[in-house]
């Protein structure tokens, strides 16, 4: 096999950036291949042009880019994936966490600091509940910030709890926790609140959830190759398990406490009034940084 560079190599990821502007390819998906492939640093691509890929470093840059341009997303070949300053495992039983969902995350912990603190020194630990937690994003970041920043400041302390069905997906978060040095967080397979019981058991003052809200009939569906659809898609116009989470919350969620729920761009105003239904007050939507209607929330009555 003909030796490459790794100037020639940039060379053929600009043809390849050219021919995929008109597709959903982003191009610096193929750089960032390159530096996997290779484990080296950006850096290198500029300080060691004339560096040779040997021919496993090549078929494997090949056949990535090939993948890719199939619909495999770039996160799917890595197996992993950055969000909210920490890394987690992802494969095809979870879904690759998006930027937009940081806003769920500054959402609530703004919420959780703005409540007034208890004065008792032998306080119980507040609970969170992430619902559908696949790579377990939301848990583990949540609970690495109330770890990290908040029990420092106010002293209290955070118990989480991260339910997901599937349970690949439970495996999946169970890495990501530890490898991301977070302990307190109990996983536990259920269909929602499924799992989870009423009775003797310590409701939660925060419930979180980024559920399957996409329309199963959105075309988009089928250009989706490789994330699992069944946590993407759901019935009623993409509605129908938001609408069983709010429903539910009640019986989980303790008076006063917040229920947050990641959407569609075009699910705030119906998402806002299954909350009003169900009991919650001072009910706000907020945007994503593209300027779309993304989580809604609210403290229940």
């Amino acid at each position: 096999m003909t030796a490459f560079t790794i100037g020639q190599i940039k060379q053929r990821i600009q043809q390849l950036t050219n021919e995929s502007a008109r597709s959903s390819l982003p191009s610096f998906w193929l750089t960032d291949w390159l530096l996997f492939v290779i484990d080296k640093p950006s850096s290198f691509l500029i300080t060691d042009e004339g560096y040779e890929l040997s021919e496993r470093e090549l078929e494997q840059f090949h056949a990535g880019v090939k993948k890719m341009q199939q619909g495999t997303p770039l996160a799917y070949l890595t197996e992993q994936q950055e969000f909210w300053s920490l890394n987690f495992k992802v494969n095809e039983h979870t879904l690759i966490p998006r930027p937009d969902t940081e806003i769920l995350i500054e959402q609530v912990l703004t919420w959780i600091q703005s409540q007034p603190k208890s004065a008792d020194k032998d306080k119980k630990p507040k609970r969170l509940l992430d619902l559908g937690t696949g790579s377990g994003c939301i848990a583990i970041s949540l609970a690495h910030e109330l770890k990290q920043k908040l029990m420092s400041c106010s002293g209290e302390s955070w118990q989480v709890v991260a339910v997901d069905l599937s349970l690949e997906a439970l495996k999946v978060a169970k890495h990501n926790a530890m490898v991301n040095e977070v302990a307190d967080i109990e996983f536990i397979q259920s269909s929602w609140y499924g799992a989870l019981s009423t009775h003797n058991e310590p409701l939660f003052d925060v419930i979180v959830s980024n559920p399957p809200y996409i329309d199963e009939e959105d075309e988009h569906l089928s250009r989706l190759v490789a994330e699992p659809i069944s946590a993407l898609s759901a019935p009623n116009h993409g509605l129908a398990d938001i609408e069983h989470i709010v429903q539910h919350a009640p019986q989980y969620l303790l008076q006063g406490g917040l229920l947050a729920i990641e959407h569609s761009f075009d699910q705030g105003d119906a998402v806002r009034q299954l909350f009003l239904n169900r009991g919650f007050e001072s009910v706000y939507t907020v945007q994503d940084y593209g300027g779309n209607d993304r989580v809604t929330l609210g403290p229940l009555l």
